[in-house]
């Protein structure tokens, strides 16, 4: 001990000289009774100099503060007082103990200034995330370095009230983050949110962020949260937040279902289609059948009753549709009025029962707006070969098989054979040739008509060919359809009454005026450039109105009677005769038909036929009437198909007003037309007797 001691006497081992903390001793008029060589280093003073003195005098800076007072209660009461103390002279911080005895008490002092500094700025950090953790809208937490929970923000907080409402129950400080999330979370989920932390907080090689998209069930509905975790800097800890995702993910999901659906049936659309087609073909080994469906006709209706009724009439198809497939069958729309069924596991045989029951499923009428709507389509049926994988090739295999039962008339059923894959290539060479400029290739051919009565020749009929540099002369049923579907049939009936035109007044310069009759689609009505382009043609050739013959098929213009009714009567009161062609197989309405401006009517071959075999079993003369009909009506007849003496002699005997057959003269390029007229010529004049003249040679 420090201080004197009497001769004589060893002094006894200072039991504080080998600890590190300083000791001190006051007695209770608080003079220093003991000082250690710790405190006389933390203290900055010898032993001597501080014992036996009073302690505020040694340290007047001490007097009035903590120390005193806690001093004193110690000394007062004899219970044992712990405090941190700053002393100013030395700039730090001391964690002191003081114990009471029976001569004072006993002063443990210790630096805690690092430490405390170290407390302190944690705290201002903590109290600062704090304010930034109050200024987050997500709900976020501060997780500690063994994940429990440090610190929670209101909207942590406020999410917890709303789940013990519910009857979950809630994370509070404390606990352990993961044991938390293990109640709000599928277990997919949680273990990889568990080995997000995990990296987050791996010392070795710790990750700076982690992200996580997670559901939670919140009664019937289903939350989405976007959890986002960082570690603190230069910390162990880690914040996590939690962003209500629910509506952008409902919105993506709307999205996706957009993408993959139909928006006006709800039906899978086409790119859903081939993914449910690739997906059937791999789970059943190429075993399945496309079942491809092209409403009839459903143009006109549309145009007739309006877009509204039309998809009306689109949803209800959709909507049977459904009904009479197999549960594991799909049903999707392609767009426009195209359908596609998909039936997994089927044969070709079973695909094809499949698309008899559909088609007969609309024998039964559709109403919309108050009205019924008859309906009907053209089914083509496609069978996956054993092994095929390739949806695209399935579609189009279905495809190639439903365009083979439109052209083979409405409300049919045809099944995919492989010569139809050709057919659909020779489609697609078609079409690309057009689009790049295959009119440079067309010809026209000419097929004479004549009068019946004299013989004297009338005009030509322009026959479109196809000059093609493979496949030889095309007639139009080779690529006239494909045309039309590509767009590329006004603008090639456009080039034709330009060409023919001009021929038309190229031979009247040369004497041979003839009345030149052109072929006109039901399509460029729907465009309403038909006027238009009449027009073009007779001014650039300078071809009179009255020598041109526009010929309309009945069935084209039932289509759309109104348009027309009102292009053909302005084409008809500038001079150009309108010819209804092919009469007798559209099958239309005769009030209608002659509703319209018709100046001539051409009887089909098919109608000649039928009236010379109802002729040879003494039923009458069908023929006669039909043209009998005409002539009351101011309508000139045309017989088309003269191929015999017979049938020449029974339009004759009909009283028809022309005719045109391979019997007359067959169709020809327009460098022969006038060798042709000068053999006729030059034979009386009389076409007819030169044919027969001719045949008996």
């Amino acid at each position: 001990m420090h201080g004197h001691v009497p001769s004589g006497h060893v002094a006894p081992a200072d039991p504080f000289s080998s600890i590190t903390d300083a000791v001190y001793r006051i007695d209770r008029r608080w003079r220093f009774t003991y000082v250690n060589a710790a405190a006389e280093r933390l203290l900055g003073r010898r032993a001597d100099e501080m014992i036996g003195r009073y302690a505020f005098e040694c340290f007047p800076e001490t007097l009035g503060t903590v120390i005193e007072d806690v001093y004193r209660a110690v000394l007062a009461d004899g219970r044992v007082r712990e405090f941190q103390y700053f002393y100013p002279p030395l700039d730090r911080w001391f964690e002191i103990r003081a114990f009471a005895d029976a001569g004072g008490l006993t002063a443990f002092l210790r630096d805690v200034d690092d430490q405390h500094r170290a407390d302190q700025q944690r705290v201002a950090e903590l109290r600062q995330l704090g304010a930034v953790l109050e200024a987050l809208p997500p709900a976020t937490v501060v997780l500690t370095g063994d994940g429990r929970i440090e610190m929670v923000n209101r909207a942590w907080t406020a999410n917890g009230e709303v789940l013990e409402r519910s009857g979950d129950r809630s994370a509070p400080v404390g606990e352990r983050y993961l044991d938390a999330m293990a109640r709000y979370v599928d277990a997919e989920h949680h273990a990889g949110i568990a080995a997000g932390l995990r990296r987050l907080t791996d010392t070795r090689n710790p990750a700076s962020t982690f992200t996580c998209d997670y559901p939670h069930q919140v009664g019937a509905d289903t939350a989405w949260f976007r959890l986002q975790a960082a570690r603190v800097d230069a910390s162990d800890r880690v914040i996590v937040t939690h962003t209500d995702i629910t509506e952008r993910v409902r919105d993506q999901q709307a999205l996706a279902w957009r993408a993959s659906h139909d928006d006006l049936t709800g039906l899978p659309n086409r790119a859903r289609l081939l993914q449910l087609i690739g997906e059937a073909l791999q789970d059943g080994a190429g075993r399945a059948a496309l079942l491809f469906l092209d409403l009839d006709g459903f143009k006109t209706v549309n145009d007739s009753l309006g877009h509204e009724v039309g998809d009306e009439l689109l949803r209800q198809v959709g909507g049977r549709l459904a009904e009479q497939v197999r549960p594991e069958d799909a049903v999707g729309r392609l767009g426009a009025d195209q359908f596609l069924v998909l039936a997994r596991d089927c044969d070709t045989a079973e695909a094809a029962a499949l698309a008899f029951r559909l088609q007969s499923s609309f024998s039964r009428p559709f109403h919309a707006a108050g009205i019924s709507v008859p309906l009907s389509a053209s089914i083509g049926v496609a069978a996956a070969a054993p092994g095929a994988d390739r949806a695209h090739q399935l579609l189009s295999d279905a495809d190639a098989a439903a365009f083979a039962a439109k052209g083979a008339g409405r409300d049919r059923v045809h099944v995919f054979s492989p010569g139809l894959r050709e057919a659909a290539r020779w489609r697609l060479e078609v079409a690309n040739r057009l689009r790049d400029g295959a009119v440079d290739e067309f010809v026209v051919h000419y097929q004479p008509v004549v009068r019946v009565d004299t013989g004297e020749i009338e005009g030509v009929e322009a026959l479109l060919r196809w000059q093609h540099p493979e496949r030889g002369l095309l007639t139009p049923d080779a690529f006239l359809s494909v045309a039309e579907e590509t767009g590329q049939l006004i603008p090639i009936t456009r080039w034709l009454l330009g060409e023919t035109t001009r021929q038309a007044a190229a031979w009247a310069e040369q004497g041979l005026p003839l009345r030149m009759s052109v072929n006109i689609s039901a399509r460029h009505f729907s465009a309403e450039t038909l006027v238009h382009d009449v027009r073009v043609a007779l001014h650039d050739s300078g071809l009179a109105p009255e020598s041109l013959v526009l010929e309309l098929t009945e069935t084209s213009v039932a289509e759309d009677p109104t348009r027309a009714e009102d292009q053909l009567a302005v084409l008809q009161s500038s001079g150009v005769t309108v010819a209804i062609d092919d009469f007798g197989t559209g099958w239309s309405s005769l009030a209608q038909l002659l509703a319209l401006p018709i100046g001539t009517l051409k009887i089909d071959r098919s109608l000649l036929t039928a009236a010379a075999r109802l002729a040879a079993h003494g039923t009458g003369p069908v023929l006669a009437a039909i043209v009998s009909l005409a002539r009351t009506l101011g309508i000139r007849s045309v017989a088309e198909g003269v191929e015999t003496p017979a049938h020449l002699q029974m339009v004759r005997d009909a009283g028809c007003d022309l005719a045109q057959g391979y019997l007359l003269a067959q169709p020809m390029p327009a460098s022969d037309v006038l060798r042709w007229a000068s053999r006729v010529r030059a034979a009386g004049g009389d076409s007819c007797a030169f044919a027969l003249r001719t045949r008996t040679r």
